[in-house]
């Protein structure tokens, strides 16, 4: 039954035209979701008027250095040293068996990203928030894996929206604009991946989820 299911997404991808798949392409890796930590590293410092308030612009560059390096290089180079130790058929993670030591391992380099962050008393809280939820998110992810191949793109949209939604709530700046275009990208994430993955529509869904109620709890500790 499940095969058939996924006979039937892989004949009807098939009427998709070819820019339409190449759009689809480059929205997924575009805001692929380990790439998600930095955009918002770089809002927050350089778009949002208060929580860098006093930094200088070196000081900003230092915290998305060190987010670059912890979120994204650490987990990337985990993933391609795990391809050329042939515990994985695929750096694009394309089965749940493939992404069981991936996401371990970028679990913890996330947990220490949100501990190094949180341990510096001058780093807003709200990022210290965004990375904790981005940790419990990839080990929720971790878990559904068990039953199912949760998107992690989903995931990730959740976690952007979660963020906007908080930052909402805090009122520190006018979100009208930044929710509009992170509701936007999101729908083009999620269509995307239905477009050019395997995903079912519930996988989806239970990502956004994941993604939106991981920055609630977040914020209801670090905030």
């Amino acid at each position: 039954m499940q095969s058939q299911v996924v006979e039937n997404k892989s004949n009807e991808s098939v009427n998709h035209s070819p820019i339409i798949r190449l759009m689809a392409n480059f929205f997924s890796y575009v805001f692929h979701p380990i790439l998600i930590p930095l955009y918002v590293t770089w809002a927050l410092a350089f778009i949002h008027p208060t929580y860098f308030i006093g930094f200088s612009a070196m000081g900003k560059y230092k915290i998305l250095l060190l987010v670059a390096i912890n979120a994204f290089a650490f987990p990337m180079i985990a993933i391609l040293l795990l391809k050329g130790l042939g515990f994985i058929d695929s750096i694009f993670l394309k089965t749940q068996k493939d992404r069981i030591i991936p996401y371990i391992a970028s679990m913890t380099f996330f947990f220490w990203t949100q501990y190094v962050l949180r341990e510096q008393s001058f780093v807003p809280r709200v990022l210290v928030a965004f990375m904790f939820g981005v940790f419990i998110s990839s080990s929720a992810a971790l878990i559904a894996n068990i039953y199912y191949k949760i998107s992690m793109h989903a995931i990730g949209m959740g976690g952007l929206l979660g963020l906007f939604l908080v930052i909402m709530q805090q009122n520190t700046m006018l979100m009208t604009g930044p929710l509009t275009v992170a509701f936007l990208i999101t729908g083009l994430v999620c269509s995307s991946r239905m477009i050019v993955s395997d995903h079912r529509p519930k996988e989806i869904y239970a990502g956004l989820l994941v993604g939106l109620i991981c920055q609630f709890i977040g914020a209801a500790i670090h905030l």
